[in-house]
């Protein structure tokens, strides 16, 4: 019996280093805790996210759009009305919505220029960058599109290029300014909407964008498939967009919402019924201010 008791205690004695040893190795306590949480871990739960959804001044680089031309007047620039960084109380631009009113006047900046291209792009982003803005909007490509011709349009490695070349400059300057790209507008919707209205049709004459609105009344394969063409570059220009700026990531993309927004009679211009009216302008703050104050990018 006394052996017998022994090689019990023995038994007990070993199986107590066998768990102590297992605890061990789980990492637990006495107590029945988990692993004690790495430093790192706690470092990343601090860390604060690369997209600031509060940016608290803005640059605008781009074309005729950013400049609210022929919202106010025919033929006329009227950057009170521009969805990036207007004043008008109507519009309230994507600067008014993020900075205030008072915010909007003293920390946004127009640097667009009507009639600019993507080649255009990298000196605005110079200009812009002397500012040292904490969010650069961009809205440019249509006039890559309007040209003479459809054998006139900017090619798309062009294109790319120069968009990229673009946000390369942008970067030199300001590392962890963020950028808003806007896709380019549905040229073809607007030329459905605008050429029921004759006056609009005798504006275009003037040279607004003649790839796609010259001889509006044209239906013909030759005409139609003109139109095709030009629309189909809009649709390459902006996948390279997309494609650029999904490799910054402080880079947003709107996730072609401008493009698939349904531009009517009231969101264009009375005076040429192709480019934003006041009411459009505001679409286009809408459509900004969702894509920059959302949780996550637009798929």
């Amino acid at each position: 019996m006394r052996k017998l008791r022994e090689r019990r205690s023995r038994a007990r004695a070993a199986g107590a280093v066998v768990a102590a040893a297992v605890l061990g190795l789980a990492g637990c306590d006495a107590g029945g805790g988990g692993p004690a949480p790495k430093a790192s871990d706690a470092g990343a739960a601090k860390r604060a996210p690369v997209w600031d959804r509060a940016p608290e001044s803005i640059a605008a680089v781009g074309d005729s759009i950013t400049r609210g031309f022929d919202a106010c007047a025919v033929l006329s620039d009227c950057p009170e009305v521009s969805w990036a960084t207007g004043s008008d109380a109507k519009v309230e631009s994507l600067a008014v919505r993020l900075l205030g009113v008072s915010g909007a006047a003293e920390r946004s900046w127009n640097y667009a220029v009507t009639g600019a291209r993507m080649a255009d792009l990298p000196e605005q982003m110079t200009q812009a960058a002397t500012r040292s803005p904490e969010l650069v909007t961009v809205m440019v490509g249509a006039n890559d599109a309007c040209r003479t011709s459809p054998a006139a349009m900017t090619p798309v490695d062009a294109f790319r290029d120069d968009f990229e070349e673009s946000l390369r400059t942008l970067r030199s300057a300001l590392p962890k300014t963020q950028v808003y790209v806007a896709s380019v507008p549905n040229l073809k919707r607007l030329w459905s909407e605008g050429r029921a209205n004759p006056l609009g049709k005798q504006v275009w004459k003037l040279g607004i964008c003649p790839s796609m609105l010259g001889d509006a009344d044209d239906l013909s394969s030759a005409a139609v498939l003109r139109r095709d063409r030009v629309q189909q570059r809009v649709v390459e220009y902006n996948r390279v967009l997309k494609e650029v700026c999904a490799k910054d990531r402080r880079c947003r993309f709107d996730g072609n919402r401008v493009y698939d927004y349904d531009f009517g009679t009231d969101q264009l211009s009375h005076w040429d019924w192709f480019h934003p009216s006041k009411d459009g302008q505001a679409r286009l703050a809408s459509i900004a201010y969702r894509t920059i104050t959302a949780p996550n990018p637009v798929g």
